[in-house]
């Protein structure tokens, strides 16, 4: 009987020593730490690139939209051929990032504190995209009597999530834009030849 019990509590003792061995044994625990902390890894690092892209975009376009007034500020007189060319400066300091855009170039005379009238204005597929003599908002700390000011608008459609598109179902594109407005650098407005043709 006696032998029949130590037999029982040897088997045990085994049986017992193998779970014990099986619950202390740690070489899968890296792989299934990595199963687990992979996928959020991988989403933290599209997203950090993602938001590079973003702000390195967004940067561009207020450098285009700048760079766009300031050279017409530069000038006394304009026409629609030199105004359409803007689009082309626009293009370049945006390039790698933008193919498609839109730019609004406009002339105002400012009448009163915080509002002005459209002299001319010009987009970037040539049109005019508001009417000569509307009245328009200005910024208030730009509001000299009879300044004239060069609004630009740029608004370029920004898409998501390079590396997984299905992702991002509901939003595909944003919108990155950016309005500057400059004052005339030489004599008291700008002319714009033909634009009222």
């Amino acid at each position: 009987m006696k032998t029949g019990m130590r037999n029982r509590l040897a088997k045990f003792s085994t049986i017992s020593k193998a779970f014990s061995a099986f619950f202390h044994d740690r070489k899968g625990t890296g792989a299934i730490e990595f199963a687990i902390i992979a996928p959020i890894l991988i989403m933290a690092y599209i997203c950090s690139f993602e938001l590079s892209v973003g702000f390195n975009v967004a940067r561009k376009v207020a450098r285009a939209s700048s760079t766009v007034a300031d050279i017409v500020t530069q000038q006394t007189e304009v026409n629609k051929a030199f105004l359409d060319s803007m689009k082309d400066v626009a293009g370049g300091v945006m390039t790698p990032y933008a193919s498609k855009y839109s730019l609004k170039i406009t002339g105002i005379r400012v009448t009163a504190a915080g509002v002005g009238v459209v002299m001319w204005s010009r987009d970037e597929k040539g049109g005019t995209p508001y009417n000569v003599a509307s009245v328009v908002t200005v910024p208030t700390d730009l509001s000299t009597l009879n300044a004239f000011l060069v609004r630009t608008e740029l608004v370029v459609p920004h898409e998501l999530l390079l590396f997984a598109p299905d992702l991002s179902k509901s939003v595909q594109t944003i919108n990155l834009s950016k309005t500057y407005y400059y004052r005339q650098r030489i004599g008291e407005q700008i002319i714009c030849t033909d634009c009222g043709v």
